[in-house]
């Protein structure tokens, strides 16, 4: 069965329109960083809602709550087929504070040693054109759906 996420498109506005995104953790993804960029975001499964799952993933990915009005956004398939449903909202966390939880992988691979990584390494601000850069490409929609809706620098309307 594939699976479901949720995840918080949370946006600010500055000079421009600014999205924060998340880098993943993990020795898969030390050299990577166009297209490897997302939402923070993770599973959920039927007994939980979707807004609360996509919340509690903000936080376990920042360290961070998430509060404010959240504006649910056209959901997006990834590659593999999951479906990934997200919420937009307006706030702004310092990136260089962020605190993620923990996975344990066996690293090197067949070595039998299990090491512990951040599920993500570091969040960051973007404006939306680096963003766009930066983000997973099956994530690319929900960014332009945040610019269609807020507009890309317009401080102070919603």
């Amino acid at each position: 069965m594939v699976g479901r996420s949720a995840g918080i498109l949370m946006f600010r506005r500055k000079e421009r329109l600014e999205v924060l995104l998340v880098h993943p953790g993990g020795p898969f993804f030390v050299r990577k960083d166009l297209g490897a960029w997302s939402i923070p975001k993770g599973e959920y499964d039927d007994s939980e809602d979707p807004l609360t799952a996509a919340r509690r993933e903000f936080a376990e990915e920042t360290g961070q709550a998430v509060e404010g009005d959240f504006l649910p956004l056209t959901a997006i398939k990834q590659k593999g087929g999951k479906e990934v449903l997200a919420w937009a909202v307006e706030g702004d966390i310092d990136a260089a504070k962020v605190s993620s939880n923990t996975f344990e992988l066996e690293w090197p691979p067949r070595t039998g040693k299990m090491q512990k990584f951040p599920e993500i390494d570091r969040a960051e601000w973007f404006d939306l054109d680096t963003a766009r850069t930066k983000i997973n490409e099956r994530q690319v929609s929900l960014l332009d759906e945040v610019e269609a809706l807020f507009g890309n620098n317009q401080p102070g309307r919603i």
